[in-house]
């Protein structure tokens, strides 16, 4: 009978060996999808394909998990995929263009979240096995052993580290969420000593994790230190988010976006899942190297952003505005555009909520055929996610030969005929350069206040996401034209066109 049961279990192992060995390699051609994913959507040309490379990839993944990796559980497995899927489709036919940046982050939660969760459950998974199986059991070839102690104390590292980061992209998205849907404000939370009280969390995060793993070497509980951890590094999370700007926002989208990818390669240690190691190691570093060229573009620090160095100026009280606001109607904006050969146009925000790009774009094509010339000038970070303008354009079809950044253009703006403004504000703030008590000193803008002619489309006089002042609207060469862009914008079109 032993026998018996001893060949079956060997040829289970075989099995499972054989079943594990295709999906690795499912796992390498998926891996190899996911970097093709990233390259091809570094350009807005390639983007849709660098899209569908990534689904692919995807679909092999879940399939070799599938296949090579469970050896029961389907139908549970089928309760949490179908719903999943029915959501996630549900969210991307609805969620508007303007709701992306929130959904974003969003999605950053559950990343870390599933981390968290992950961890957790491996903890209490390898405590329950090591209570279970001893060495001195038959043992083959496929079947888990208990852990030697230096295996062990690795494995309550990364189970530690998974937590750690895991719970501070949960909590750090959460709040960003609710920041940029407006629940909560985009003014930084500047409380007293935050960085000694940063300081102060990670230190006994540290402790927390020697007590971690001494108790789990030793056979005692780690359920405690652990679960302190988890509970101090989702406050760090918060805190670390609400210490910074609005202005800084869309690099703490992608900040976010890094540590959700640091906390899946984490998940990917405690789980043996390769290709969930080499996702999130390409997630990780991409979204970190974003995150540096955007502050790098912002004239920011990198770890100055992340602590909430920024967002709150000098110190000192800001400079008052003078000057008086010049109104322009649509017939003013269509004769100054007429006359002008050149022109660029700053998109920002505004223009993604009143989904005015597309009749943009309609405006873009008879300047054109006039043998004007007609550039976009996009900011950085423009809108509430990196490349959100880019993707509105691309959506309406723009040419990209005419989208340029924030450096390929700012020097040109002087010799400009007609600057159009339409729905930006803090990344077209000349305090930023004139005011060093300014919330936003030192951030560069473009300078479309040297222009011949600047005409800035806004809803009203309200500050920016960053709650500063604009002194663009008063400075002499700057004309309002107020009411909903997308409107206004049809107008132009339709002048232009008669």
């Amino acid at each position: 009978m032993e026998f018996v049961f001893a060949s079956g279990l060997f040829a289970v192992a075989d099995a499972m060996q054989l079943s594990q060995s295709f999906a690795n390699v499912m796992y390498i051609a998926a891996a190899v999808l996911f970097v093709l994913s990233l390259s091809g959507l570094s350009n807005q040309s390639t983007a849709t394909r660098g899209n569908l490379l990534g689904i692919v990839g995807m679909l092999l993944a879940i399939t070799a998990t599938l296949v090579g990796y469970m050896s029961g559980g389907y139908p549970w497995m089928v309760l949490a995929v179908i719903p999943a899927v029915l959501i996630g489709a549900a969210l991307a036919a609805r969620v508007p263009m303007t709701g992306m940046p929130e959904l974003v982050a969003l999605l950053h939660s559950f990343v870390g979240l599933a981390a968290v969760l992950v961890g957790i459950s491996t903890y209490v998974g390898e405590a329950e096995m090591r209570a279970l199986v001893s060495a001195s059991e038959l043992a083959f070839d496929g079947m888990p052993l208990p852990k030697t102690a230096t295996q062990l104390m690795i494995h309550n590292i990364e189970v530690f580290v998974g937590v750690f980061i895991g719970a501070i992209t949960f909590t750090g998205s959460i709040l960003a969420f609710l920041k940029l849907r407006g629940t909560v404000g985009g003014k930084p939370l500047a409380i007293p000593g935050r960085h000694v009280l940063n300081l102060g969390l990670l230190i006994v995060c540290a402790a927390l994790g020697v007590w971690f793993c001494r108790s789990a070497g030793t056979g005692e509980p780690g359920m405690q230190p652990l679960m302190l951890m988890t509970v101090i590094a989702c406050l760090l999370g918060a805190h670390m988010v609400a210490a910074i700007g609005g202005a800084d926002m869309p690099v703490v989208v992608s900040m976010l976006n890094s540590y959700s990818g640091w906390a899946a390669a984490a998940a990917g240690f405690m789980l043996h899942n390769h290709l969930l190691i080499v996702t999130g190691a390409l997630v990780g570093s991409s979204g970190a190297i974003l995150s540096y060229i955007m502050c790098a573009a912002m004239n920011r620090s990198f770890v100055s952003v992340i602590l909430g160095g920024f967002g709150n100026g000098a110190g000192g009280p800001a400079a008052e505005i003078d000057g008086t606001v010049t109104e322009f109607n649509v017939e003013e904006t269509v004769a100054t555009l007429e006359e002008s050969q050149s022109i660029v146009i700053v998109p920002g925000y505004g223009m993604a909520v009143a989904q005015a790009q597309h009749s943009l774009a309609e405006v873009v094509k008879v300047l054109l055929k006039r043998d004007k010339e007609v550039r976009f000038a996009i900011h950085p970070v423009a809108g509430r996610l990196p490349g959100h303008m880019n993707v509105l354009l691309a959506e309406a079809n723009v040419p990209y030969d005419i989208v340029l950044e924030m450096d390929e253009i700012n020097e040109d703006m002087s010799d400009t005929d007609a600057i159009l403004v339409i729905g930006a504000n803090d990344i077209v703030n000349p305090a930023a350069l004139e005011d060093p008590n300014s919330p936003i000193a030192g951030m560069p803008v473009i300078e479309v206040w040297t222009a011949k002619t600047c005409i800035v489309m806004k809803r009203g006089m309200s500050a920016g996401y960053a709650g500063v002042d604009n002194p663009l609207f008063y400075k002499e060469k700057t004309h309002m034209l107020f009411g909903d862009a997308k409107k206004n914008i049809d107008a132009i079109l339709r002048a232009l066109q008669a």
